[in-house]
């Protein structure tokens, strides 16, 4: 990346592209709802069961000019989720400035870990244990997605949910890889504490992006 389009990529006029799709939204509130998908390039907070981890690396995603993505998800639907890697390691701001100008819902999938960027219609908030989320984006959250590799993740999504403010969803979601597994814990969890949600990647059974 040259000076002059890494100058650009820092203020959000271009943005590292990974992938961008139109198809069914598979987790959290809104699973089920049609949405055009703008996967962004660059990650550093490096899950170790990331399902994209092809994402990390920035410099692997074209530099996209914002306007241009912008005029793709319009064409296939009124809302647009947002997702990485990170996406709020670059600044959100003209990206969603100009898909609410087209009249755009824009949503957020993120860790929290950066400083918020952007005006979002909803926000899901998705905390990692290697990079905690801001003070600003807990009280902002509509929803709290935990995903649950193991037993001790339960821990965690309690020490998140204390955290959020009161009229955040919150939603335990089982790591894929590990889903025959603590899909029995998670069940007995939420109906234990049925402040929480049961999340499912109901893409994948679907078999869709």
């Amino acid at each position: 990346m040259n000076k002059e389009i890494l100058e650009l990529v820092n203020k959000g006029e271009m943005l590292p592209l990974m992938e961008e799709f139109y198809t069914i939204q598979g987790e959290g509130y809104h699973k089920g709802t049609a949405a055009y998908f703008v996967r962004i390039g660059g990650c550093d907070v490096g899950c170790h069961w990331c399902d994209v981890k092809e994402s990390w690396n920035a410099n692997l995603h074209p530099p996209t000019d914002t306007p241009t993505i912008i005029d793709n998800a319009i064409k296939y639907s009124d809302t647009v989720v947002v997702t990485g890697g990170e996406p709020l390691t670059w600044n959100m701001t003209k990206l969603t400035e100009g898909l609410k100008e087209k009249g755009a819902k824009v949503h957020i999938e993120t860790s929290g870990a950066y400083k918020l960027t952007g005006t979002w219609d909803w926000i899901c908030l998705s905390p990692k244990k290697l990079k905690l989320p801001t003070k600003e984006i807990y009280d902002k959250a509509h929803e709290l997605k935990v995903i649950v590799y193991n037993k001790d993740d339960l821990k965690f999504a309690e020490e998140q949910a204390a955290k959020v403010n009161k009229d955040c969803i919150l939603y335990l979601q089982p790591e894929w890889s590990k889903r025959d597994k603590v899909i029995p814990l998670i069940v007995d969890y939420v109906m234990e504490n049925p402040k929480w949600k049961v999340s499912l990647q109901t893409h994948k059974y679907l078999n869709i992006p």
